[in-house]
């Protein structure tokens, strides 16, 4: 009779932890949905391209039906599969969905950029504020490698000891092979110190407000500028993306620097970071950049550089037109002593 009873016990043991993975695993998938749900909802509403908006929220939609991602069932898979899928439908790389162990606040109308990331975490000490190298090379070629473009409250000293030390050189290199982006703001002042006065960058069109906002090059920097005249050139890659890639966009428009390397990223959407549920948030793509030399951007096809070059050969091209740059001067300020 103790046997019978030990079965039957372990029988409906087995059964109630079957029925409770059934029960996990229909809840994993209905929070799947949701959050599939939320951003659909806010991507058909607020992405800065509608009929590209309704293009991908039909599209999760149909997916979140068929329950496409069911095998992504840990949050962090999920977040980066349903991220990779956003990308891939609407060609946008600044599409991304965080996973937050903690629980996301509700928004608060009184609070500006309560979602914005911590600085540190991606533009912090760590990583030296993106201020990757800044030298001298021969010839009096000044060089500075940027690694992400960081918000001016935590590293326009930085740069401005960076250019005050790059000011004195004869040509420049400004290397962003590495450079994701970051900061509009540091965009604009790294800039501005490669001019003589204030220049109109892109503008930024925002779709929900559809209001269209115009940016300058601030009149004034802090420290010693390069100035306008003198040969700049730029290195870019694949990897070069967003802030990155409006700094080289906006100067190459202005035909102030060389862009030496490969396209770009194409990253020329910016982004607000939303709240989905409890736990997941979305970076979204409101609005777009709008240059005023060209009257366009380069979302999905990149910056294109002038002297297209392997990047792991960037250096060294832009190091020989600096050289030539330097010996043309040299040949022109003989000529003009006799």
């Amino acid at each position: 009779m103790k046997r019978i009873v030990l079965t039957i016990s372990l029988a409906l043991g087995s059964y109630c932890a079957a029925a409770a993975d059934l029960d996990a695993s229909a809840l994993k998938a209905n929070s799947q949905r949701e959050v599939i749900e939320q951003a659909a909802e806010v991507i058909q509403a607020r992405y800065v391209d509608p009929a590209m908006g309704r293009k991908v929220a039909d599209a999760i939609r149909k997916e979140a039906k068929s329950d496409a991602f069911k095998r992504d069932s840990e949050p962090e898979a999920f977040a980066q599969a349903l991220t990779m899928e956003l990308r891939k439908l609407s060609g946008d790389g600044h599409f991304r969905i965080n996973y937050s162990a903690q629980p996301v606040p509700l928004p608060d109308a009184r609070t500006a950029d309560q979602y914005e990331e911590d600085d540190d975490s991606w533009a912090g000490p760590a990583v030296n504020h993106g201020f990757e190298s800044v030298r001298r090379i021969d010839d009096n070629i000044g060089y500075l490698d940027l690694r992400v473009f960081a918000p001016p409250r935590v590293a326009a000293d930085m740069l401005q000891s960076a250019m005050t030390l790059l000011a004195q050189s004869k040509v420049l290199i400004i290397d962003l092979r590495n450079n994701g982006g970051g900061d509009s703001g540091m965009d604009m002042l790294m800039a501005a110190y490669l001019l003589d006065k204030p220049a109109e960058m892109s503008a930024i069109y925002d779709r929900p407000s559809n209001q269209l906002t115009r940016t300058t090059t601030p009149v004034w920097v802090p420290g010693r500028r390069f100035g306008g005249t003198k040969p700049v050139y730029v290195l870019i890659s694949h990897k070069t993306f967003s802030a990155a890639e409006a700094f080289a966009y906006d100067l190459q428009a202005m035909k102030r620097i060389t862009v030496v390397g490969e396209a770009s990223g194409g990253g020329a959407h910016p982004y607000e970071r939303r709240r989905l549920t409890d736990h997941f948030l979305i970076k979204l793509p409101e609005m777009r950049s709008i240059n005023p030399i060209t009257g366009t951007d380069w979302q999905g096809v990149g910056v294109k550089p002038d002297v297209p070059t392997p990047p792991d050969q960037a250096l060294d091209k832009a190091l020989e037109l600096a050289h030539a740059a330097l010996a043309k001067e040299a040949t022109s300020a003989g000529k003009s002593t006799h």
